[in-house]
């Protein structure tokens, strides 16, 4: 389109210079004023161009990054290792924490007399309202050194290893531990825990809150768990009712619940009830029985 207008324009301006030349009267100057419009075209047909071309600017590369290598599989499985530990630690850490001021609902041992027998006889009560025969002739009869060590009894552990046994080597710590956190059994896992979280009770509880859960979880007959549930079981009475023979009794069938039975002692359990009488006597009278008498 702008080159017809240019070209119509020129056509225009050559015509004009003929028509004046028949005439006689064209000369230079007219010539210059007749191709004027022609010459100043406001519209251009091409744009000027630069006299040099635009530089081109290079990108510069990108700096390669290093490549992250994966953590080897040795590395990944000790991390989740640790992280399992980890997690089981602070769920034992929060149960330990919790049942110092909380009964224990149930255990896994409960749980599985449970199911065989079809149901289990277990009853709450305070170290307040037990007879004071009960937590001694308890500690007369399973751990006599119980208000002097910190959950281990190194001397009696001594006697059994030299005995080639484990028999009077368990505090009651140590068994609160197992049968509340842990399970029954001889596997050196069970061990190992029960060594690790037995010094952790030791430290939030007090002796007097390890011998209260220790006598409501401890199993006194078959199906039969805690002291009041063992003392209506066997006698018909309340916890805070048993008279020191009948808290001895309870006491001797402790180390094998399922075949001795204080309410129809045998002649071994009679004599054994008379030694823990005797024992409950003496740790109330030297001061053993400090710790959860206070």
């Amino acid at each position: 389109m702008e080159r017809l207008i240019f070209r119509r324009k020129f056509v225009g301006a050559f015509a004009a210079v003929a028509d004046a030349g028949q005439r006689g009267w064209l000369d230079p100057a007219a010539f210059i004023v007749a191709m004027l419009p022609a010459m100043n075209d406001e519209n251009p047909t091409q744009k000027e161009l630069p006299l040099a071309a635009p530089k081109r600017t290079r990108k510069k590369p990108a700096k390669a990054e290093p490549a992250v290598l994966p953590p080897s599989r040795k590395r990944l499985v000790l991390r989740w290792t640790g992280r399992i530990l980890g997690g089981i630690a602070a769920f034992y850490m929060a149960l330990i924490l919790l049942f110092s001021v909380v009964p224990p609902p149930i255990n896994l041992y409960q749980l599985g007399e449970a199911w065989r027998l079809g149901g289990i006889e277990k009853d709450w009560v305070s170290i307040d309202d037990m007879a004071k025969a009960v937590p001694r002739s308890a500690v007369a009869a399973e751990d006599a050194n119980f208000c002097l060590h910190w959950g281990f009894d190194m001397k009696a552990i001594r006697e059994a290893v030299e005995e080639g046994s484990n028999r009077g080597a368990s505090t009651i710590s140590q068994q609160v531990v197992k049968n509340v956190f842990l399970w029954h059994g001889r596997s050196w896992l069970r061990k190992a825990m029960e060594a690790a979280m037995t010094p952790v009770v030791e430290l939030f509880w007090s002796k007097s809150r390890i011998l209260e859960v220790y006598l409501n979880v401890a199993e006194f007959g078959t199906g039969v768990f805690g002291v009041q549930a063992a003392a209506q079981h066997h006698f018909g009475v309340d916890a805070r009712d048993l008279t020191p023979t009948q808290a001895a009794r309870l006491a001797a069938v402790l180390p094998d619940p399922q075949n001795r039975d204080a309410g129809n002692p045998s002649s071994f359990v009679r004599r054994r009830t008379r030694s823990i009488m005797g024992g409950a006597e003496t740790i109330a009278a030297d001061g053993r029985a400090a710790c959860f008498e206070e």
